[in-house]
C-alpha cells in the first residue's frame, strides 16, 4: 500500500521558517517526480514546487521563488520543502504528491498518482 505522509506543519510568525517533510512508502519511487501543492480556505488548490527524481530539476510558483526550496533524499524516500520568510498568504494545507515522469530528470507527469493527507501551515501577521 502506497503512502505519503506529510509532517512539519505548524504555527509560525511572519518572517519565520518551517520545513515540511513527506515520507513515501509502499513502492519504489524511481522516476517519480514529487510535488508540493497547497490549498487555502476558500481557494483552489495551488501548485507550489516540484522536483525530479534526480533532484537536478526543480520548478516553483512565482510567489515562493527565493523563499522556498524543494529537495529530496531518495535513500530515505523523503521530499522536503524548506520555507523561509513566510508570509500570512502562505497559510494553507500543504499536500505532497508523486507522479511517474518515466525519467530521472523530468518534471512532466501525466497525473499525480499518489497524495498525502496534508499538513496545516499557519503564518500569523
Amino acid at each position: 500500500q502506497v503512502q505519503l505522509v506529510e509532517s512539519g506543519g505548524g504555527l509560525v510568525q511572519a518572517g519565520g521558517s518551517l520545513r515540511l517533510s513527506c515520507a513515501a512508502s509502499g513502492r519504489t519511487f524511481r522516476n517519480y517526480a514529487m510535488v508540493w501543492f497547497r490549498q487555502a480556505p476558500g481557494k483552489e488548490r495551488e501548485f507550489v514546487a516540484a522536483v525530479s527524481w534526480s533532484g537536478d530539476y526543480t520548478h516553483y510558483v512565482d510567489s515562493v521563488k527565493g523563499r522556498f526550496t524543494i529537495s529530496r533524499d531518495n535513500a530515505k524516500n523523503t521530499v522536503y520543502l524548506q520555507m523561509n520568510s513566510l508570509k500570512p498568504e502562505d497559510t494553507a494545507v500543504y499536500y505532497c504528491a508523486a507522479g511517474n515522469a518515466q525519467s530521472d530528470f523530468s518534471l512532466l507527469v501525466p497525473r499525480w498518482d499518489y497524495w498525502g493527507q496534508g499538513t496545516q501551515v499557519t503564518v500569523s501577521s
